[in-house]
């Protein structure tokens, strides 16, 4: 039987502390190396990082010397990590009948598809139909077209038994027939008849997360609930950061131990939740921080592992720009008055400082707007 399905995908992991959910931290990606030479702090768009500190002016002692870096027109890509779950697409919650005693159960972890038993009832298996609709009537020859024997007709195609059966929510005698090599098979009675309590119906292979029935009790009430097999990652966005969320878009994803992977954004809810930050817990006041959900699959679902459910982080694009000129972070030169320079080298090994405004950071390189031109050398610290 089918009890519900959420129409979102939502980790079963994320469900059971629905009412828990608070917004998740947000940091921009930055570059935070120290490099040779003196050093400033600097803040920038991409956070914090560390720069050499211009003193010597314009000029350098040992600039022959110092390793350079090309100047390169590029399109580089500013990144938000935000905080999110790994777990598994959906959720569901197997009844049973109601009547007979349970006889055998999957274990926690197992996955069932199409055709495989769910669990069984006085030795009698109840299989898995995919479908998005329970099955509520008897389904034999007198029963007038429907969704329910559109999706016997289906489940029956492609399990193997539809040899010359129309797919078209009719029951014909060519639907009795393949229900019938279908008992058979199951070793069961070959009535040509289906119950409603002998399939149970949910919308893909179900992942086991929890047994809730006993073997020899009444097969009454919630047998198990499950959770859909395809790996997702789930992140409370705060609602200000809505607009770097797009159906569709690749993000980059870094699991426990630091394994990065790639993935697209699956769903984006549309209904926002607050959740309370900050609380006191002398007076119960607190911030109200709205979020909404969204779901990011991975592109490769293997890098994941093992793992049931585990922190992960989601690095969305919030800037992106094309063509743009770009140096190493490690180039710039910080001055005293906040301003950035790099030094470009020449073709006889003459150092110059070319100031330049920062744009956007993207990992180990930065853009740059100033007087400069691709292909010219700009000196970096020795590793």
């Amino acid at each position: 039987m089918l009890d519900s399905e959420a129409t979102t995908p939502v980790p079963q992991a994320e469900a059971e502390r629905e009412e828990e959910r608070a917004p998740a931290p947000r940091r921009r990606r930055g570059l935070r190396a120290v490099i040779g030479g003196t050093t400033v702090l600097a803040v920038g768009a991409a956070g914090t990082f560390l720069v050499v500190r211009d003193d010597q002016g314009s000029s350098s002692q040992d600039s022959s010397s110092l390793p350079t870096a090309t100047v390169t027109r590029t399109d580089l890509v500013n990144t938000s990590d935000v905080d999110g779950t790994l777990g598994y697409e959906g959720s569901s919650t197997v009844l049973g009948p109601g009547g007979g005693r349970i006889t055998w159960l999957p274990e926690g972890g197992d996955v069932v598809k199409r055709g495989q038993r769910v669990y069984a009832v006085d030795s009698r298996d109840v299989p898995l139909f995919y479908g998005s609709t329970p099955f509520w009537r008897e389904l034999k020859s007198e029963v007038t077209k429907g969704v329910d024997v559109l999706e016997l007709e289906r489940n029956l195609k492609a399990l193997g038994y539809g040899g010359g059966l129309a797919v078209d929510r009719l029951f014909t005698w060519r639907t009795e027939e393949a229900v019938k090599k279908w008992q058979k098979d199951l070793g069961v009675k070959q009535t040509g008849i289906v119950k409603p309590d002998d399939v149970t119906v949910q919308r893909g292979a179900i992942r086991v997360t929890k047994v809730q029935a006993v073997l020899g009790a009444p097969a009454g009430g919630v047998v198990l609930t499950g959770s859909g097999t395809a790996r997702l990652v789930t992140v409370n966005l705060p609602v200000g950061d809505q607009s770097m969320a797009r159906k569709g878009a690749k993000v980059r994803i870094t699991l426990p131990g630091g394994k990065e992977t790639t993935g697209r954004i699956s769903a984006v809810g549309t209904v926002a939740t607050a959740g309370t930050t900050n609380s006191d817990s002398q007076t119960g006041e607190g911030t109200e921080n709205a979020t909404i959900p969204v779901y990011v699959t991975l592109d490769k679902p293997a890098s994941a592992g093992t793992l049931d459910s585990a922190p992960a982080t989601v690095g969305f694009t919030s800037t992106e720009r094309k063509n743009v000129l770009a140096v190493p972070v490690n180039a710039l030169l910080a001055s005293s008055e906040g301003t950035y320079s790099v030094k470009v080298v020449d073709s006889s090994g003459d150092a110059r400082s070319v100031p330049v405004k920062l744009g956007v950071f993207d990992g180990n390189k930065v853009e740059v707007q100033g007087s400069l031109t691709p292909g010219q050398k700009v000196q970096v610290p020795r590793s």
